[in-house]
Order: C-alpha cells, then structure tokens, then sequence
C-alpha cells in the first residue's frame, strides 16, 4: 500500500531580483561552496603548513570554477546528448539552459589544477589534496539547491518521508537530493576532515585525492539506486546507471592513489 506522501513545499527557485535580474537559489549554492570552500582550504593550508600560498589558493580557485564549468558542461554534451549537439553546435555554448556533468566537471577540475601546477611550479597532487578537502562543501549546497529546484528527484517510495515533487508525478518518491547532500556532502565531508589531521594522509600528496574519489563514488553508486533515472540516462545490464558506470574509473583513480606507494614529492 502507497503511503499517501509529503507533498513539496512551494519555493520559488528565485531568491530575490535585484531590478530586472532574478538571484536563484541554485546561484547561491555556487557561491556559499566556492566562498565557503576557498575560506576552509586556506584555513588548512596555514595549519598544517602547506607550500601554498593565500595567493596560490586565490589565483587556483578562478582555474578551478573555469575547469568545472567547462569541463561539466563538454562532459554533458559528450556522454548524454552527442548527437543533437552535433547538429545543434551553438547550443554548446548556452549553459543557461541547463546540462551539467558531475564527473566532466571532475575531468575539468583536475586538467584545469595539472595545466595551474605547471604554470606555477607547485605540487598537483597537493592541489588536488585541498581541493578534493573542500569539494564536500560545493555538493552540500548543490544538492540542497536540486531540493529546492524540485529536480533530480528520487524513485517511487512506499516510505512515510517519500515526498510528491510537482515535476515527478502523483506518487510520493525518495528525496535522493537529501541523501546525496547528507552523504556525498556531509559525510564526506567530515571523513576527509577528520583523515586530512592524520600522517599518513597529510603527509603523503594524493592520498586525500584518493580517499575522496573512493568515498564520493561508493555515496553516488549507492544513491543511485534511490535517484530516478534521467531520461537521457541509458541502463547497463538492465539496472547499472550511467552515473554509477561513470563512477567506476574515479573509483579506480582513488584506489590507486590510497594504495601507491608514500611519496613527500
């Protein structure tokens, strides 16, 4: 029997307007984790003493939102929509009207941090480190923003706290954007703090990389088995997702890194 539900609160996707231009709250969650996640990495960086400078985290994050919006948005039109963007190349450039990849914007991030290092003659993998440290923060604030948005909600439930979203029917479904705020944000975000005051994790470059692709993948498989399935999403074997499967290679990156050999280089 289908609990009758909760139904969704009525927010406006829209903040406030200043004038003619409207402030979303999906803006906002961009601003609070790349205002929130810059103050944390320089905040680390001083404690434990880091080769990075307040200027280096400065001048990295402009690479970092760069790498991230492109490369999120070249991953959506590569693995999701190949062909209509094909045909319809200009719309590449129309980001307004939506169509992120999380794990393109992960590519993008870590070019985007390689081409920086070099630039700079800083260590990568510490880059990466701090980055991949406050990363938690950004989907925190993100998947709160989907919340609110009413998308990228969850499967059918029979569960008393399933919640009847305006875009997903009549039935009452999982909130997925709260699981996936609660473990690939918070959750995540606590593990990586507590490692990142531990030697063998902050004394070895690339083991917080490491450990933070294994958890944020292991969350992902696991929520997608509650989050419904986008229509662009095509099935392997019948139940795999193409976030899960996507999943898969920074699963195998984060192994890697957790499991290579020390190095203070």
């Amino acid at each position: 029997m289908t609990t009758p539900g909760i139904l969704f609160p009525n927010w406006d996707p829209v903040a406030f307007t200043i004038g003619p231009i409207a402030i979303r709250w999906y803006a906002l969650a961009y601003i609070a984790g790349i205002l929130l996640g810059q103050f944390y990495m320089k905040r680390y960086a001083a404690a434990k003493k880091l080769p990075l400078t307040s200027k280096d985290i400065d001048d990295a994050m402009a690479w970092i939102i760069l790498g991230v919006l492109v490369g999120g948005r070249l991953g959506h039109v590569i693995f999701y929509q190949p062909q209509y963007y094909f045909q319809h190349p200009i719309e590449i450039f129309q980001i307004w009207q939506g169509g992120m990849s999380f794990h393109g914007g992960i590519l993008g991030l870590l070019l985007a941090l390689y081409i920086f290092s070099k630039r700079r003659h800083l260590s990568f993998l510490r880059l990466v480190d701090l980055t991949f440290l406050a990363a938690p923060i950004g989907i925190f604030f993100g998947r709160l923003a989907n919340f609110v948005n009413g998308e990228l909600y969850g499967r059918v439930t029979d569960r008393s706290w399933g919640i009847i979203f305006p875009k997903g029917g009549p039935l009452p479904r999982h909130p997925s954007q709260l699981y996936e705020a609660a473990t690939e944000g918070l959750l995540l975000f606590c593990i990586l703090a507590y490692c990142a005051f531990q030697k063998p994790f902050y004394q070895t470059p690339g083991r917080l990389s490491g450990l933070g692709l294994v958890g944020y993948s292991l969350f992902r498989c696991g929520s997608e088995f509650y989050r419904q399935p986008e229509p662009l999403d095509t099935l392997w074997l019948g139940w795999m997702t193409q976030g899960q499967i996507f999943s898969l290679p920074l699963l195998a990156l984060g192994l890697y890194l957790l499991c290579r050999t020390p190095s203070r280089t």
